[in-house]
């Protein structure tokens, strides 16, 4: 792993501006905060977060559930955080992999909002949209390693007020980190199961030491395991540090985490393809000469647009390939992140209180695609820089990621007894270079490595700098009107400015900006009975554009560009939600309903195939409607064994066609149920756990979703079971004491299924590769213990 301690000097700059931040921030606003009222909406009841698996928000005026380290637990190591959200009402993820990690496929979706409309944040830092092609942030998967992670709430409709997200239009998703233990202790586990699966974890808790009490914990994990299809791998090494330091009455926080992750990716499938080839088919990255062979074929064909490269290959495709898109050669994904962040906490009084935090984030990320659409020149460089004097008819397309990102997040609190007020703000500087560049490959063999970045390109087809400044300020109140009810209300301001340079490439130089300076939300929640609350909210929420030349406005034409700058409104939401919370004896759960109004939809058409890099077409489909109900609860029906389910139902619709300037049709998107979005879900689970023995039974059907805009495509409703079994050597004086042993066996049933929808985008119309399957059966033995 290439500096695994972030020695470089650009890693050890953001963890010094990340300092010199937050204290700086910290000596101007400690004046201002005893001329200030301002307050926190409760967080779920830390003792509930020990004991149980998933809490229910109490005392929240929105739907807000929660998932605890012991429901992260039961999945395979290694699995993502957001495929253990799957249980929770409202929430739809769909990954390729067991794990949920392969970052080119992982989904998720709430209420029919997609990933980049929703907000994520790690102890409050803004991770970004979380889309694969960051721009603006990095994947839960990458900002720490998934053992670390102690709780994760997620606000199906709206989140609060102070969330660090310019893109939380449906929702938000806060992961909370697990803090330095108080005591020394050693946690370290081993994993080996299907497709040459390994994963090692360490974590070293330092307890509290010294004289002003710091604790720091330390951890390790090296993952690595093979695709469940075709030729690559899948690895992933991480490496985070943790901090807890009192202050007086108050304490600093931090973290310090890298991340350096390898992917090989699997085949954008269609469903004709996989109806044709089967799931199992996909890139031929164990075959070069036959890569070369298609490139050639295609070019004596036609279907490249690029000139006859070996006319002795004939033009007919060999059996079972029958378009030069059904096989590439290879493909990967490569980032390289550090995240570093300090928070100070402190009461200056008994009533007030203060809280800041500074960042910094650092990546560096390529997207690599071996295309038969764009030929080796002769002489162009091969990796060492030496030319290349027998090219092949392919290359390696490369989209290139580089992120500079630091930010403040504050806030006041005043607690006045029946009043609870906060104020706050989040501003953040964003530099993003984002870039397509090709790299030679000779025809003999294949001279680059997928696993590692590449150098010395020949073409760069395009390159822009990208700045967004972000300013959020709010302010709300929480109201004790009466021992029962509670009553929320406050607004935001939030503004996002987003410049572009051309460096290469059409001229895409100029500003956009998403602004909207009072953005409500309020809320109340009434106490019936000790066991029975009801609570109703409304939230108005605008999302930010995209600073990228893949997504968003600017990856229009330059002339679309210039023609959208100026009148492009953002994509708003307004929504309202109510429900109950209750508890009868071994029994809690809650239900919700609510409506959401979705204002200048923008959506992204794919043109042409996903390998040829033309970006999205940006149209806008006006109102989207959608409405739903969801349900879950946990039943302990005795002491050993428990139960829990949700349900939700959904209907989204586009409520308007697309039209031209000029009132011409495009696409007849009204009334069509938006894309990607499962009408009903529905998840149940069975667990036992007597202190030695246990495990969990798991079934989660996924309804039927639409592919394409005019949903003539779509793909039917699956159910996947999941089977976690266990057991912990009892404290017996032996040398085995507090060893436990986890076997997690995914999709049980091997049920074949399409995973992820979207993949390589949507278009109006059916056809496109944008489909991968699910990964089939597989198995994995977790050994760990604590010391």
């Amino acid at each position: 792993m290439a500096d695994p301690f972030g020695a470089n000097m650009t890693n050890h700059r953001i963890l010094a501006s990340v300092s010199t931040l937050a204290l700086v921030l910290t000596g101007v606003l400690m004046p201002v905060a005893a001329a200030e009222a301002q307050t926190l909406i409760a967080d779920p009841d830390p003792a509930a977060q020990v004991e149980d698996v998933i809490v229910f928000g109490l005392g929240q005026s929105r739907q807000q559930t929660s998932i605890t380290e012991a429901a992260i637990a039961v999945e395979a190591p290694g699995t993502s955080p957001l495929k253990a959200i799957e249980r929770l009402p409202g929430v739809s993820f769909q990954s390729a992999d067991a794990f949920g990690n392969y970052e080119w496929s992982a989904r998720i979706v709430l209420r029919s909002f997609n990933q980049n409309q929703l907000g994520f944040t790690l102890d409050g830092v803004p991770l970004g949209d979380m889309s694969y092609g960051n721009h603006n942030g990095l994947h839960i998967s990458r900002a720490i390693i998934s053992e670390n992670v102690g709780r994760v709430d997620v606000a199906q409709g709206s989140g609060a007020l102070g969330t660090a997200s310019s893109s939380n239009l449906g929702g938000t998703v806060q992961f909370v980190s697990r803090r330095p233990a108080d005591e020394f202790g050693v946690d370290v586990a081993g994993t080996y199961g299907s497709e040459e699966t390994l994963r090692g974890f360490i974590r070293v808790d330092t307890g509290a030491f010294g004289p002003a009490g710091t604790a720091l914990s330390l951890s390790y994990v090296d993952h690595s395991m093979d695709k469940w299809k075709g030729v690559g791998e899948q690895n992933q090494k991480q490496f985070n540090i943790s901090l807890h330091q009192p202050v007086g009455e108050g304490e600093i926080t931090g973290f310090y985490n890298v991340s350096e992750r390898r992917e090989n990716d699997y085949q954008d499938m269609s469903l004709a393809q996989i109806a044709r080839l089967g799931r199992d088919f996909d890139n031929i990255s164990g075959d070069y000469g036959l890569a070369v062979r298609i490139a050639d074929i295609a070019n004596n064909r036609g279907d490249t647009g690029a000139a006859v490269t070996n006319a002795a290959a004939g033009t007919v495709y060999p059996a079972p390939i029958q378009t030069v898109d059904d096989a590439y050669f290879d493909a990967a994904g490569l980032r390289d992140d550090t995240l570093g962040a300090l928070t100070f906490n402190y009461p200056l009084s008994e009533s007030l209180s203060v809280s800041l935090t500074g960042y910094g984030h650092t990546n560096e990320g390529q997207g690599l695609w071996w295309t038969p659409y764009v030929g080796t020149p002769v002489g162009a460089p091969d990796q060492s820089g030496a030319p290349i004097s027998a090219p092949g008819p392919i290359s390696v397309r490369t989209t290139e990621y580089d992120i500079q990102r630091t930010g403040a997040i504050g806030s006041v609190t005043l607690d006045l007894g029946v009043h609870a007020i906060e104020a706050g703000f989040w501003l953040e500087q964003n530099d993003f270079n984002h870039a397509r560049r090709f790299y030679g490959l000779a025809r003999a063999a294949n001279t680059r490595s997928s696993l590692n970045f590449l150098n010395n390109p020949f073409f760069t087809q395009w390159e822009y700098d990208f700045e967004t400044e972000t300013r959020l300020f709010f302010i709300q109140d929480s109201w004790a009107v009466s021992d029962a009810l509670t009553v929320f209300g406050g607004f935001k301001s939030l503004s996002v400015e987003n410049t572009a340079r051309t460096i290469t490439g059409p001229n895409k130089t100029g500003t956009i900006k998403a602004e909207d300076n009072f953005l409500p939300q309020v809320g109340a929640t009434y106490d019936v009975n000790p066991d029975h609350q009801v609570f109703v909210s409304y939230s108005e929420n605008i999302r930010a554009f995209e600073s990228s030349n893949t997504g968003g406005p600017f990856s229009a034409t330059a002339a679309g560009f210039a023609a959208l700058r100026n009148t492009l409104e953002p994509e708003s939401s307004k929504t309202i939600e109510a429900g109950w919370r209750f508890r009868y004896d071994q029994l809690q759960g809650s239900v919700a309903v609510y409506n959401v109004d979705f204002s200048d939809r923008l959506l992204g058409v794919a043109l042409g195939a996903s390998i040829l890099g033309l970006g999205s077409g940006i149209q806008n489909v006006g109102s989207v409607q959608s409405r739903g109900f969801e349900a879950a609860a946990v039943w302990n029906f005795n002491d050993d064994w428990s139960a829990f389910g949700s349900f939700s139902y959904n209907d989204s619709t586009y409520e308007d066609d697309v039209r031209d300037g000029t009132g011409t049709l495009v696409a007849a998107t009204g009334g069509k149920t938006v894309v990607n979005t499962p009408e009903t879900l529905f998840r149940a689970e069975l667990a036992y756990d007597n202190g030695a023995l246990f495990g969990t039974l798991a079934a989660a059907y996924t309804g039927e979703r639409f592919s394409s805009y005019l949903n003539d495509e779509s793909v039917d409703g699956y159910t996947l079971v999941e089977l976690t079994a266990g057991y912990r050597v009892a404290d017996t004086g032996g040398w085995m004491d507090g060893t436990e042993v986890q076997l997690n066996v995914t999709n049980l049933l091997d049920e074949d299924h399409i995973s992820t929808v979207g993949s390589g985008g949507f278009q109006n119309t059916a056809g496109r590769q944008t489909f991968l399957p699910g990964a089939p059966r597989q198995a994995f033995v977790t050994l760990r213990r604590h010391f």
